[in-house]
């Protein structure tokens, strides 16, 4: 993932190019690799550079400062019809919801939730687990905390460690949903979170939160740097690289819905791929097509 900020982005000669207009500057990026986007303020992109993000399968998200707040988001491919009913169904039912959302207490917190709980009950669970493991990576590293209070009108009058963690989580919503969104499923259906844009996003990122940004996030802020925001950037890019993140995403995605225990339907006859197919090149090896 990249966030970028402050110039134009554009195609330049076949190529995904950040353009400084002041300085007259370009800056590649290698966007077939990168899995999302983020435009945080000041930039603006070509209707060239939208295509060519679809054609990869790169999502495009659009951010405020630090990221902490998502104005909008793009689908690379769109969705899959057989991939949201399936989604739908296990959300809609609330036996199979309970069987989800179970699965991802499994996986947050490595045991089995208790027995006869229901979903608002399991939340009741988790939201006490959550807080006192921010105690605890808080004492770890020596941070003083009071509770995670942020407001993403006023960024500054949050304590280093509420901004560093909102920086953080924000690298990894972006991941989570672009994964989502490969994965041919509806960011906004989910299981344990309900009601918002990003519900299922919620859901997914709560799994690996406390194994990789919270960590990096409370390590940054005991530091205490000059720019925050990047410095957890890059420790959370590490961190990814570290959890082999990217590449588990998806599998987990799709384990998490197995165990609703139904069977997917089968994808229709015409169904296309989630992500846009390159068209065939005109040249040889060394011919840029588009």
């Amino acid at each position: 993932m990249i966030f970028v900020g402050m110039g134009q982005i554009d195609v330049r000669d076949g190529a995904f190019v950040v353009v400084d207009e002041v300085n007259g500057e370009r800056m590649h990026i290698p966007v077939g690799s990168v899995a999302c986007l983020l435009l945080e303020p000041g930039t603006r992109v070509s209707h060239a550079a939208v295509k060519l993000a679809s054609v990869v399968g790169t999502l495009l998200i659009w951010v405020g400062d630090a990221g902490v707040r998502l104005y909008s988001a793009g689908q690379p491919g769109g969705a899959r019809s057989d991939k949201l009913l399936y989604q739908a169904q296990l959300a809609l039912d609330e036996s199979l919801r309970l069987k989800v959302v179970r699965k991802m207490f499994e996986l947050r917190f490595g045991e089995e939730p208790p027995s006869r709980r229901s979903v608002e009950q399991l939340r009741g669970i988790e939201g006490a687990r959550v807080r006192k493991t921010y105690q605890m990576l808080a004492k770890q590293y020596g941070l003083k905390w009071q509770g995670r209070r942020y407001d993403p009108k006023q960024w500054d009058a949050s304590d280093v460690a509420n901004q560093c963690l909102s920086a953080a989580t924000a690298c990894l919503y972006g991941i989570t949903e672009a994964a989502i969104l490969a994965a041919g499923y509806a960011p906004a259906i989910g299981f344990l979170h309900t009601g918002k844009p990003l519900s299922f996003v919620y859901d997914i990122a709560d799994i690996v939160k406390f194994e990789t940004v919270v960590p990096a996030a409370f390590r940054i802020a005991a530091k205490n740097p000059p720019m925050p925001e990047r410095e957890v950037r890059i420790a959370c890019r590490d961190a990814f690289k570290q959890t082999r993140l990217l590449q588990r995403i998806i599998p987990m995605i799709e384990e998490v819905l197995a165990a609703g225990e139904i069977e997917p339907p089968p994808p229709p006859a015409d169904a296309v791929p989630p992500a846009i197919p390159e068209p065939a090149s005109i040249g040889d090896s060394g011919h840029r097509s588009h």
